[in-house]
């Protein structure tokens, strides 16, 4: 039986090698002899059929190698249209003159295919190795559109199951052939996706550093473009910076996150590898230039704090000396006089504008992380990291509530150094609010509500920019009525008075100057109520006597718990003691908080009280009905 196989074999290669090369191949028809001959292969040893399909797919391709050599100037990628040209018109042709030859089994088009696609991959490697410096980025992808489309008329064609047998080890049944198709990946949109295409992955760099090129040209329109609408803004006063309107993301950052999708879509298509992080890295770049020359450098410039001290130095010093109606009388040139420079509402809508495309970015930057590490290869997901790319947004959202914080900071500042200005002492009588506190009313009704509306999309940040003022301001606001000194009894039932309306507007800021009535978030409230319960804390301690000392310390320590020594001293300063008078005072103040820490077991530990006066606090009633007294006075002045 061996021996009958063998002679089978020899036989039936003969009798192909004689119709398809031999003298009379150009008038062979086919017929009924040699389709049967391939049934007897099918159950012959699988060497025999691996070897005659070997030979008949190479004398198959035998025309294609020859009109496509290297030399010829059909071969270069410009032509490349036409080698996938002659598969298709070769395929048809042989289909029709040989296909019913064939048991259906052996899938020879599809084989004729796969052997015409490797061999097509190495030539163009080779052919593009050699003429590397002629291949530009539109050549480039020409021909990998081209056999983009070529490979996935293929995969509609074609099962691609020839393309999971190994090379060498060739299937000789149907049902074996047909199992592994029942299990491909499902993943894989198509078997023959890159099965030619991957021979211009090596040269995908070309594609990298063209995408690099117009981003940058993208980038420096995106400069001009801002900078002409910066010189139309300062000609006309309804002009802004974003054209759709104010508070909105600038359109050049939707455009180059567009780009960005294009240019990923795209290179997904031509490689998933190593050309991807080259992508990346790409994006990285350019979304650093965004963040710099787009939002970072286009943020209006403010004047420096510092230079308002220099401005109010020249207030007039005779404001000591002014009585009460004296000072309303000159409150406002006193105001006036200390007026600085701060933002316009464009200006102010220009910060928000570039606040809320941070935001964007921000948020967009994340989604762009995702998808790619979705897209390239799973081994290499790892190298994508665009933290510091999001951390530069985040950076510019914190410069751009910082700025604001600043401008309504540089509003305010004049009215508190009036405040600091006024002859507390010389105060005979508790009035209305005094004009100081109308002016920073009037600062926050005027800006708030303009950050508010340019910031509606974005609610977070301008919670965050009530925040940051508030923590902020309030601490400005008790250093300054620190300054107040000396003052009258009288004078800081004044300055309580107006510390409470302050606090009243401060709670109110988030929805000042709003139809809609908002409750603050908590966390605001929170800062608002400790930062100015401080402040009327200090001004009670001031109005408190001296004498007993003990009594004056306890109060201190009792109201202001988390202050030291330094501020007890400056409350001493405030009610004009000398420094002879408050040495005793301070060192009794010092004596009180040296048992912060306690023995073990002590009662305060025990009870979780505040370790640095539980002494002073072990007789509260000492000073409660003065409190109390305190407290109904302000509240009848009120």
């Amino acid at each position: 039986v061996h021996q009958i196989h063998l002679e089978l074999a020899q036989q039936i290669t003969a009798d192909f090698h004689e119709a398809f090369s031999g003298p009379n191949a150009k008038h062979f028809t086919p017929n009924k002899q040699l389709a049967e001959a391939c049934l007897v292969v099918s159950v012959l040893d699988p060497k025999v059929k691996r070897d005659l399909l070997k030979w008949f797919i190479g004398l198959q391709l035998a025309e294609y190698c020859h009109l496509f050599q290297e030399n010829q100037d059909t071969a270069w990628l410009d032509k490349i249209d036409r080698r996938y040209a002659w598969l298709k018109r070769h395929l048809m042709e042989f289909e029709d003159k040989f296909g019913p030859m064939f048991p259906p089994r052996w899938e020879v088009s599809e084989r004729i295919t796969v052997e015409f696609c490797h061999i097509t991959r190495s030539e163009l490697s080779k052919l593009m190795s050699k003429r590397k410096s002629e291949i530009d980025v539109k050549l480039l992808l020409y021909a990998i559109q081209r056999t983009s489309n070529f490979e996935n008329l293929l995969s509609r064609r074609f099962t691609g199951v020839t393309l999971e047998e190994s090379h060498d080890n060739l299937t000789t049944t149907g049902r074996r052939k047909s199992q592994p198709s029942a299990s491909t990946n499902p993943f894989e949109l198509s078997p023959f996706h890159g099965i030619i295409g991957k021979c211009f992955e090596p040269y995908l760099y070309i594609y990298i550093e063209s995408l690099d090129r117009n981003l940058a040209d993208l980038i420096e329109r995106f400069v001009q473009d801002a900078k002409q609408q910066q010189q139309q803004q300062q000609t006309s006063t309804a002009a802004s910076l974003p054209v759709e309107g104010s508070g909105v993301v600038l359109s050049s950052c939707a455009d180059l996150f567009v780009f960005y999708k294009k240019c990923m879509v795209q290179c997904t298509q031509l490689s998933t590898g190593q050309p991807m992080l080259g992508l990346a890295a790409t994006f990285q770049r350019y979304l650093r230039e965004y963040a710099i020359k787009l939002l970072q450098n286009n943020l209006p410039k403010i004047a420096s704090p510092g230079s308002i001290g220099t401005s109010m130095s020249s207030i007039t010093r005779d404001l000591r000396d002014l009585s009460t109606s004296g000072l309303i009388q000159n409150f406002h040139s006193l105001l006036k006089e200390g007026e600085v420079t701060r933002y316009t509402r464009e200006e102010q809508a220009r910060v928000c504008s570039i606040l809320t495309t941070g935001e964007y970015c921000l948020e967009t930057t994340q989604q762009l992380e995702e998808k790619l590490k979705e897209k390239v290869n799973p081994e290499l997901a790892d190298k994508i990291n665009l933290s510091q790319e999001q951390d530069m947004f985040h950076n510019v959202i914190s410069n751009c509530i910082q700025l604001l914080v600043q401008d309504l900071e540089t509003a305010c500042e004049p009215a508190l150094t009036a405040m600091s200005k006024i002859s507390w002492q010389n105060i005979e009588t508790v009035g209305d609010q005094s004009g100081y506190v109308t002016a920073i009313t009037s600062h926050l009704k005027q800006t708030v509500p303009v950050v508010r509306e340019n910031l509606a999309s974005s609610r977070k940040y301008f919670t965050q920019f009530c925040v940051k003022f508030a923590n902020s301001f309030i601490p400005k606001f008790i250093q300054h009525i620190y300054k107040c000194k000396p003052i009258s009894t009288v004078g800081a039932e004044q300055l309580l008075l107006d510390t409470h309306m302050l606090k009243t507007v401060l709670l109110d800021l988030p929805s000042i100057g709003s139809q809609v009535n908002r409750k603050a978030p908590a966390s605001y409230t929170k800062i608002v109520v400790k930062g100015m319960t401080k402040a009327e804390m200090i001004l009670k301690v001031v109005m408190a006597p001296t004498d007993p000392a003990r009594a004056f310390a306890d109060q201190f320590a009792k109201l202001l718990p988390e202050a030291d020594s330094s501020e007890f001293q400056k409350v001493l300063d405030m009610k004009g003691l000398r420094r002879s008078d408050q040495s005793h005072l301070v060192e009794l103040f010092r004596s009180q908080q040296l048992p912060t820490v306690t023995p073990a077991g002590s009662s305060a530990a025990a009870a979780g009280g505040p370790a640095p006066f539980s002494v002073s606090l072990n007789s509260p009633e000492h000073e409660s009905s003065r409190i109390k007294k305190l407290e109904k006075l302000i509240k009848k002045r009120l």
